[in-house]
């Protein structure tokens, strides 16, 4: 019986590994169709009619809420044809679905909103930095709210990838005065906070929804927010109709929603699969790969610290995976 019970426990353990395993590669999956999500975008909104005399707030939430509305109908496509449609609207009258729509607020119109008011108020450089901690914050939460528990090695590469982040994205300050600059301060930890406690909620709520189901709801409701309540407020509207209309650029924004829906997918299901701290700082990893396709899709010039930035952030990742067998005891112990 004792030879029966280990080699059950082997076959156990066996599974549980090639599952945690799938989860680190899914949360590294997300983040390369981020950083292609992101490439693209900006391909985006370097055409009209986001050029044609936008204000800095109007024209990137437009597109912002065009790519999540086009990442919400990519979604509801693919739920479809997986036979998840029915469960969209039933999800939406539970309590778990509640809160990932509490989380899409915090994610999408909240954390992208502060972000870009960050980079207005005191500069790209410090928005960067600030927001960039995200996964930080998200650690921060999930030990509070999920009870998930982090080794030093994980903590240690979370600090590495955010740190690895911030070296990779910053530009040197420009010049000039800053009126806003602690108000800027502000929206950028605002936007880390959002960002962050995204993850987490949306984790709690896909304990009784599915994650194709909560990320649909998540895009959905970022964009129907965002055009009834911020565009309005950024005179927004006329952008984001204007766009609707405009072929050229409306494939590209579809093409960048269906790499954003899907990273958001693999984002969403790879929170219970490797953990939600992890999850996140593998995420981020979205910096490296945002360069590798800006280097094949555009004119990016390879820069001292591009490439320090790639290296820190990879020494970071394998520091936040470690060894996956670690986290059959952890779920264990959950």
């Amino acid at each position: 019986m004792a030879g029966t019970r280990v080699s059950a426990r082997q076959v156990f353990e066996r599974k549980e590994l090639g599952f945690v395993k799938r989860g680190l590669a899914t949360a590294l999956g997300s983040g390369m169709l981020w950083g292609l999500d992101g490439v693209v975008l900006g391909i985006a909104l370097a055409m009209a009619p986001f050029t044609a005399g936008a204000t800095m707030y109007a024209a990137p939430l437009a597109g912002s809420a065009l790519h999540d509305g086009f990442a919400g109908l990519w979604l509801a496509l693919y739920n479809l044809f997986t036979g998840r449609w029915k469960d969209i609207g039933r999800s939406l009258k539970t309590f778990p679905g509640f809160i990932v729509c509490v989380a899409a607020l915090l994610g999408g119109p909240i954390g992208m909103g502060a972000y870009l008011l960050g980079i207005n108020f005191a500069g790209a450089a410090y928005a960067m930095g600030i927001s960039a901690g995200y996964p930080v914050v998200g650690a921060i939460m999930a030990r509070l709210i999920l009870k998930e528990k982090i080794s030093p090695r994980v903590w240690f590469g979370i600090l590495t990838c955010v740190t690895g982040a911030v070296i990779l994205g910053y530009v040197p300050p420009e010049g000039g005065t800053m009126p806003n600059f602690y108000l800027g301060i502000g929206c950028s930890l605002l936007a880390a906070f959002g960002w962050g406690t995204e993850g987490v909620l949306a984790t709690f709520g896909m304990d009784m929804v599915d994650p194709a189901v909560a990320i649909n709801i998540r895009e959905a409701t970022s964009c129907v927010v965002s055009v009834l309540a911020v565009l309005p407020l950024v005179a927004g509207l006329a952008i984001f109709g204007q766009a609707l209309i405009t072929p050229n650029v409306i494939w590209v924004i579809a093409l960048a929603g269906m790499a954003g829906g899907f990273s958001y997918l693999l984002w969403y299901k790879a929170f219970s699969m490797c953990g939600c701290s992890r999850c996140m700082a593998l995420n981020i990893t979205y910096a490296i790969w945002g360069l590798v396709f800006s280097y094949f899709m555009t004119d990016v010039a390879i820069t001292s610290n591009l490439v320090v930035g790639a290296i820190v952030i990879t020494i970071g990742a394998i520091l936040v995976v470690g060894n996956p067998k670690e986290m059959i005891n952890l779920r264990a112990e959950a």
